[in-house]
């Protein structure tokens, strides 16, 4: 049996070894918003869908600093205050809307945490505004630039509190995401229901018109 590895090196500069890894769905299926489109680390992309370009985001910020000015937080935006019990992480993700109407979702490594798809997630770290961790996090675990549209809703998970934005695609390229997902996916509302295996994630779903 082949032994398959993710491309990219975990935080500790080690190989991630993939138990059961996707493949790279029907390369038509990016151009049909009624089909799910998946693509797995340096898997083929088509060069564009909805007049936007697929390539790597090559001047993403390295450094703290600059993820905190990361272009597409949105200044403008009126949220709720935060609050998150004693003890509990604070955290903040995003459901990325694409133009056609469908849904990006991450597939976990080797499902990390129970999680077959999920939304791009991660927990606050460096004094990093809320916003910035959020896109952060997408193209870590998307390998997609994206802005922030909108306030969604705070979800409490098992050892954090998670705030979730709107935000739609900017840049970016699903073919480059970091070792902690193994696949991404475009997912037509009417599916999405059925791919995010953990019910916690679907009232996020839902607010973004999943039924």
């Amino acid at each position: 049996m082949t032994i398959c590895y993710h491309p990219k090196l975990n935080d500790h500069g080690q190989k991630v070894k993939l138990s059961h890894p996707h493949a790279d769905g029907p390369p038509e299926a990016w151009l049909d918003a009624e089909h799910v489109a998946t693509v797995t680390p340096d898997g083929w992309m088509p060069k564009a869908i909805n007049g936007i370009p697929f390539s790597p985001w090559k001047d993403a910020p390295t450094t703290t600093a600059g993820w905190a000015n990361a272009p597409g937080q949105d200044d403008n935006l009126i949220e709720p205050a935060f609050h998150a019990s004693t003890g509990m992480k604070a955290a903040a993700g995003v459901v990325i809307e694409e133009t056609d109407g469908r849904i990006w979702v991450i597939h976990p490594s080797n499902a990390f945490g129970g999680y077959k798809a999920t939304f791009p997630k991660g927990t606050t770290e460096g004094g990093l505004p809320m916003q910035a961790v959020a896109i952060k996090e997408a193209f870590e675990e998307s390998g997609l630039q994206v802005a922030i549209t909108g306030f969604l809703m705070d979800v409490e998970r098992t050892t954090s509190v998670c705030r979730y934005y709107r935000a739609r695609r900017v840049g970016g390229t699903p073919a480059a995401c970091g070792w902690e997902s193994q696949a991404v996916s475009l997912v037509p509302k009417a599916k999405l229901l059925g791919i995010l295996n953990r019910t916690v994630d679907h009232p996020l779903a839902k607010m973004v018109g999943a039924k």
